[in-house]
């Protein structure tokens, strides 16, 4: 079971000693039965290899189901299986989504009309439409900030009942953070309470796409984790990339005005970015996935806003915020709303929202709630 532990989350001998804080000849006497932990050298195995502490007590290694269709390719190519943090990771939002589930049953809600409105055979430009009209935002032409638009489509698609879902770490867990070469985000379609996750290690500027990407999943009734590659074959990818590129930046306009635009490359991306108030990065994807770019050129674009917002030290941040963002507001008002009517323990609401239950009411007063 050790050794099962070990290869689940990637780690050699050596790795998985340090890990746990032991010599790696002590790691490997236990691994190899020779001698055992104690009970607290287990607990702190299973701390270090992220693994629950009871499963070093089964006789063989549990089957883990996946918990969401992986839609991830590279180069055409089904991806790896996901790892212990994505996995934990959906398995949160699982469980978050599950509660208010119960929560809206209780209040009598109805499904959302627009969950599965559409298949991955209707047309991006009017599914794309229903996406606007839904959330009630029209084409955007510049009047604010790509920053500004994103925070307001998120806020937007939180009072139409989806829950949006924000983080690059797991749980609270700073030294854990979330790859964003793994994935970049994930969709949980249900009728009462769909679920998007964006993965926020990736650049800011690239979370609208992948925003526009998982909300698509939701319009399509798709679940899966996605990581919005250009060149992803699979059918629910392509359709939701082609609604995410025609909500932003519409085919039909942005050709033309990619035509018109200045000769040099960076000049006529900025002037497209203003022009529909969205990101460099959307830009060059769209340019990409219309063909008037080529992989290299988009790949160049993304490396450097990456690259930026890792150089800047990306994340930190209020934890009171990032705690919003990573629950979804919609989903830490109605748990904070239940705690102080007494209906749920401070205790319990602590657990579901990854905040002390003595630092709940602060947390409130920071949402608002």
């Amino acid at each position: 079971m050790i050794r099962w532990a070990r290869d689940r989350v990637g780690l050699d001998a050596s790795e998985a000693a340090a890990a746990a804080g032991v010599k790696p000849e002590q790691f490997q006497r236990w691994e190899e039965g020779d001698t055992q932990p104690t009970f607290r050298q287990a607990q702190l195995l299973a701390q270090a290899l992220h693994t629950p502490f009871g499963f070093f007590f089964l006789k063989e290694a549990p089957a883990e189901v996946p918990l969401l269709p992986d839609l991830r390719t590279v180069g055409g190519t089904p991806v790896g299986k996901p790892s212990v943090n994505l996995a934990e990771t959906v398995r949160h939002a699982l469980q978050r989504q599950a509660w208010f589930v119960d929560y809206l049953q209780e209040q009598g809600a109805e499904p959302l009309p627009f969950v599965g409105r559409f298949t991955m055979a209707s047309h991006p430009v009017q599914v794309a439409q229903d996406i606007r009209d839904v959330l009630g935002v029209d084409v955007e032409h510049g009047q604010r900030s790509w920053e500004t638009y994103y925070r307001e489509l998120i806020e937007a698609a939180e009072r139409v009942g989806v829950l949006v879902m924000r983080s690059g770490i797991v749980g609270n867990n700073t030294h854990r953070k979330l790859d964003v070469g793994e994935f970049r985000g994930f969709a949980i379609s249900h009728p009462l309470a769909p679920v998007v996750f964006i993965n926020s290690s990736d650049a800011p500027s690239a979370r609208l796409f992948t925003l526009l990407h998982e909300l698509a999943h939701i319009w399509l009734g798709s679940s899966g984790i996605s990581n919005a590659a250009p060149g992803n074959t699979r059918r629910e990818e392509v359709a939701c990339n082609a609604v995410a590129g025609e909500f932003l930046a519409p085919s039909q306009l942005f050709a033309q005005l990619w035509a018109s635009g200045p000769q040099d490359l960076s000049a006529r991306v900025a002037e497209l970015a203003h022009r529909f108030h969205v990101s460099r990065f959307v830009v060059i994807r769209r340019a990409l996935d219309l063909g008037l770019v080529d992989r290299e050129v988009y790949a160049a674009f993304y490396r450097a806003e990456l690259d930026a917002f890792q150089a800047a030290g990306g994340g930190g941040g209020s934890f009171y915020r990032n705690a919003g963002a990573k629950n979804s507001a919609r989903f830490a008002r109605a748990v904070i709303a239940e705690a102080f009517s007494g209906r749920l323990l401070l205790r319990d609401a602590g657990r579901l929202l990854g905040v002390q239950p003595s630092k709940i009411r602060d947390f409130a007063g920071q949402l608002g709630a």
